[in-house]
């Protein structure tokens, strides 16, 4: 190796950014295996190449012990000293065995595995530059488009933009400079695999990085981004300065600062909203641009109910829930939006079930009420029965008002409705005899009785009928 050679691996670290010592260490590595094949040495070897002349020089290196055991890896402490004296166990002996024809087999035999070091060095450093650039846009030009995903020529490599993290509605063609977010850097037996995105919140965030030098220079902040790749965004801002307004430094003079960026996401429409540590606050602006009437925070399932004009409705929620879905991803609140309407709504059906459930506790029916016997139908029968009476329909009186068989007599005769139904041999229905029937043959048993008693008897109270 010559002068000549290390000026050119000192071009090539110009051109390719691989560093000289990288380049000179693996051809190092690369001569002691061509050593090794070529001169069938099996101990151990070091190669060395000056920096400044481009010089081969090939050592063999042997251990010193006490006693050898493999003399090609180990030297005796004696002979050692003799070389010079100050060795010492376990210290290497280096001896030059550089061959004369050595130059030429080495450059033949080396040739593939520089090329191979040299390829390894080059991913290596584009994984460890791409890799610290995670969450960074970066600009190319389309190369190729297949199988639905997107190339971008960056130079040296290429990233990948997949068909998940492209757009809707964007088209892709050959030739196209377009700006993305790199999501994930990996390495593969092809070299590093770069995976970019054009859908990411990350994206909406670091573009405003570029448009607005106060984010940059962190006197703004970008507290949480929400985001619908190709329709509708929403981002918040804070800033500690009084001083500086948020919204406005993002907007720009005219709009121009955030119409950059709506322009870079094919007309994306963008809400820019103000971070307030006041969860109400927050949720009520991330719902714009409707008008919130009312926020109450639910603090159990870290939810808000959101109260809002009737007019307004279909704007908080927006199309298919588009702007409610936002505004909660945004806020991290579980956020259930009613209009006026519905809350007057819901509010008079609680008061109606509270007051239903007052006038129940109160009543006359109340379970107390029920079990001091009050209206015990039971206590009232039982106490009849006591009274030897028996309950019959009166067709002169009051409809289903119990008639007495014995107070009607007169007598001491009790005249069960059942036991007569019995006895005359009417069927019974559901525990009664047949009304009818058993007026007709009661009348005239109990008018019998009552001709013989004693006291007379109305004529309203024996006729049965």
């Amino acid at each position: 190796m010559n002068s000549e050679l290390l000026e050119a691996l000192k071009d090539l670290e110009k051109e390719r950014g691989i560093e000289f010592e990288i380049l000179v260490d693996a051809i190092e590595a690369a001569l002691i295996s061509a050593y090794k094949k070529n001169f069938g040495a099996s101990q151990n070897v070091r190669v060395f190449v000056d920096r400044e002349t481009g010089e081969i020089k090939v050592f063999t290196r042997r251990t010193v012990v006490e006693e050898v055991i493999e003399p090609k890896e180990e030297i005796s402490l004696a002979e050692a000293r003799l070389i010079h004296p100050e060795y010492q166990p376990e210290d290497i002996v280096e001896d030059e065995v550089t061959p004369k024809d050595f130059g030429r087999i080495a450059a033949q035999t080396a040739k593939q595995v520089v090329v191979q070091r040299i390829r390894e060095a080059e991913r290596d450093m584009i994984f460890d530059k791409y890799y610290n650039q995670k969450g960074d846009i970066i600009t190319g030009v389309i190369h190729r488009c297949e199988n639905r995903s997107v190339y971008i020529d960056m130079g040296n490599t290429e990233v990948c933009l997949g068909p998940n993290e492209q757009m809707p509605g964007e088209n892709y063609s050959p030739g196209m400079r377009i700006k993305a977010y790199i999501i994930d850097v990996k390495k593969t037996t092809k070299g590093p695999q770069i995976l970019a995105s054009r859908t990411h919140p990350g994206f909406l965030e670091r573009l405003f990085e570029l448009e607005v030098p106060e984010i940059q220079d962190g006197i703004i902040e970008v507290m949480s981004v929400a985001r619908e790749a190709g329709y509708r965004s929403k981002i918040a801002v804070w800033s500690d300065n009084d001083n500086v307004d948020a919204l406005g430094a993002c907007v720009g003079p005219k709009g121009t600062r955030v119409q950059a960026v709506v322009n870079e996401l094919r007309g994306e429409k963008i809400d820019i909203i103000k971070w307030n540590e006041e969860a109400t606050e927050f949720i009520a602006s991330a719902l714009s641009p409707a008008k919130v009437v009312s926020v109450e925070i639910l603090e159990d399932d870290k939810g808000a109910q959101v109260v809002v004009p009737d007019y307004q409705l279909s704007l908080a929620i927006g199309k298919e829930g588009q702007n409610a879905r936002l505004a909660a991803k945004l806020t991290g609140w579980k956020i259930d939006i009613k209009s006026e309407t519905q809350i007057a709504q819901i509010l008079e059906a609680r008061n109606n079930a509270d007051l239903d459930e007052e006038e129940w506790d109160e009543g006359d029916w109340d379970e107390e009420g029920w079990e001091e016997g009050e209206w015990d139908a039971s206590e009232e029968y039982a106490q009849d029965n006591e009274n030897d009476g028996a309950y019959v329909e009166s067709g002169g009186g009051d409809a289903g008002m119990p008639a007495d068989a014995g107070e009607l007599a007169g007598t001491d005769v009790v005249a069960d409705a059942g036991e007569l139904a019995d006895a005359d041999g009417f069927a019974l229905a559901d525990g009664l005899a047949d009304a009818s029937a058993l007026a007709e043959q009661a009348g005239i048993a109990l008018e019998g009785e009552a001709m013989q008693g004693e006291e007379p008897v109305l004529e309203e109270e024996l006729i049965l009928e």
